[in-house]
């Protein structure tokens, strides 16, 4: 099978271009300059490099490469979107009709104009199937009843805020919501809540949209979510199970197991 791939930031791109080669796929990459790393060119069959704000040149370029099946891989910091980036026309036609300049409406916007070029989104995570978080407790340690309180309350949270799309994860302290997701990322929310909670314990949730679909912004954590969970003192982590990509799984766990911390998959 032949098809593109626009690659953001994060090792989702390059591990899913291992797992193309592996399955025979001849992979187009067209890469987001700001965001993407260089190791995408050395693993894909052709590689194009394109600035984000160029969605003509994006649609040009699968164009001439005769792409019309295309998966979106790894992410694209929002706050980009207001930074210095210059939109071309199409995306600044695009950027007017919007409501909001939510993910679900940019991306959702970009879709819709692939579409009508008659290139189709795929499943972004169609070739890394064996790494989405599985149901139940991943860890040696099962989450406390303590600690599952936290999940149940912060589901509901993390679930509201994902109708809004403001972000994907809330740290949350005995039944309380010290910190929610937004532009800054994970990683920063977490120190956030923990110069809040005076080094009480800490639960991570980290919910997917409510969409059916996972053609894009798909959650992601791996081996780097640990460090910093320690660092924070967050003693737990909730994900949607199979909605969830676990990046390097089995040493992530062996990390979660060493820091006595919690991984529990979701339903």
């Amino acid at each position: 099978m032949r098809y593109g791939m626009i690659a953001g930031n994060g090792r989702f791109p390059l591990l899913a271009l291992e797992s193309a080669a592996r399955l025979g796929h001849q992979v187009t990459v067209i890469a987001i300059q700001e965001e993407a790393s260089p190791e995408v060119a050395a693993r894909a069959e052709r590689c194009h490099w394109v600035s984000l704000g160029q969605l003509s040149h994006l649609i040009e370029l699968l164009k001439q490469e005769g792409i019309t099946e295309v998966v979106m891989c790894g992410q694209v910091k929002h706050a980009k979107i207001f930074s210095n980036i210059r939109p071309d026309w199409r995306l600044v036609k695009l950027l007017a009709t919007l409501p909001s300049r939510n993910t679900d409406g940019l991306i959702g916007g970009v879709v819709k104009i692939l579409e009508d070029e008659g290139i189709h989104l795929r499943d972004s995570t169609g070739l890394l199937k064996p790494l989405l978080a599985s149901p139940g407790a991943m860890t040696r340690r099962k989450p406390s009843r303590e600690e599952e309180t936290d999940i149940e309350y912060g589901r509901r949270v993390a679930n509201a805020l994902a109708g809004f799309d403001v972000g994907q994860s809330v740290a949350i302290c005995e039944r309380a919501a010290v910190a929610v997701e937004a532009m800054e990322g994970t990683d920063a929310m977490l120190r956030r809540a923990a110069g809040l909670v005076a080094g009480r314990r800490l639960t991570l949730v980290k919910a997917a949209r409510r969409r059916e679909h996972l053609l894009f912004d798909v959650p992601v954590v791996g081996l780097d979510t640990i460090p910093v969970m320690r660092e924070t003192g967050t003693t737990a982590l909730a994900i949607e199970s199979a909605r969830t990509l676990m990046l390097d799984r089995e040493q992530m766990i062996a990390a979660a197991d060493e820091a006595e911390i919690a991984i529990v998959g979701v339903t």
